[in-house]
């Protein structure tokens, strides 16, 4: 996905849970027929772990003939983590890859040095008419993997690890957590899991790593007492032990990780740990340095900024 500055999420409530450092409530933005939903970055904060950018797509239902259409566009020093609950969306990128991908798949892609790709409703699912419900996040890649080669791995549904029994299901789509491991190779220690609790059922939430947060879905989840409905980021304090309750059935994303090696800058679609470096990237683009996306002729200028 490209990123397009949004209006800045608004701060949540004032919360008796001590545990919880920061409640983000990203406000949803129509990109036409197609809404987003921000979470990371804001302006109370940055990152969780490595992840610097975290956008929830949809839901939104498509009419005959439309969908999304997002043009070729360059990435530098991140992953870009693609995981969907409905619908389907066809990448291609500037090293030939060309595949769908579906719900309960994951698309990982490592910009590295410089990547550019697209992603866009199939033609097949225009004809018939969609829908679209995802998470897109952006991992920053620790220093020395930024300027690592590029590549594009994709995962299906049964690759992933599954934890189920007592009315949950955890998926861990990256990293380790509640004892089961992800094929998936990050560049830094991390976890990543969709979580989906019936009424009642409940999921803790060790202090295995310095920056946790959990995203909720869908349904009403109760943290120490406090409750949280959809589209929320909470960022948990170090080192407490958290038990996330489901008051009505419910569907979050756990994130997290330790923290980066160093600070992160972010313009676009660029990230990096050297402001040149976001420069330099800024000028390949604007040439056509980067790689082109064979089959989609297509591409996003450079914001002017």
């Amino acid at each position: 996905m490209s990123w397009q500055p949004a209006i800045d999420p608004k701060p949540g409530d004032k919360l008796a849970c001590d545990a919880i450092d920061t409640v983000i409530v990203p406000r949803a933005r129509d990109l036409g027929g197609f809404s987003v939903r921000r979470a990371l970055p804001s302006t109370q904060r940055q990152m969780v772990g490595p992840f610097i950018f975290f956008d929830q797509m949809g839901p939104a239902e498509f009419l005959l003939g439309a969908g999304i259409d997002v043009r070729p566009h360059p990435h530098i020093g991140l992953s870009t983590v693609t995981y969907l609950f409905d619908g389907e969306i066809m990448h291609r990128d500037s090293l030939g890859n060309a595949l769908s991908i579906r719900p309960g798949e994951l698309n990982w892609m490592t910009a590295g040095r410089g990547i550019a790709h697209s992603e866009r409703t199939p033609p097949e699912l225009r004809s018939l008419g969609s829908k679209l419900f995802g998470i897109q996040s952006w991992v920053a890649l620790s220093a020395r993997d930024e300027e690592a080669a590029p590549d594009f791995l994709h995962y299906g549904a049964e690759e992933m690890p599954v934890l189920s029994g007592e009315h949950k299901t955890i998926r861990v789509i990256a990293g380790s957590v509640l004892g089961l491991s992800s094929p998936v190779r990050s560049s830094s220690a991390m976890f990543y899991a969709d979580v989906a609790m019936k009424a009642g059922a409940s999921v803790p939430l060790d202090p295995d790593y310095e920056e946790r947060a959990i995203y909720t879905v869908a349904g009403d989840v109760e943290i120490a007492g406090d409750v949280f409905g959809p589209a929320q980021l909470l960022v948990f304090r170090p080192g407490d032990r958290i038990t996330i309750r489901a008051k009505t059935d419910a569907r979050f994303m756990a994130l997290g990780g330790e923290p980066m090696d160093s600070p992160r800058h972010i313009w676009w679609n660029f990230v990096s740990s050297r402001k040149d470096r976001i420069e330099q990237a800024k000028a390949d683009w604007r040439m056509g340095r980067f790689d082109a996306v064979p089959g989609d002729s297509e591409f996003i200028p450079l914001p002017e900024a």
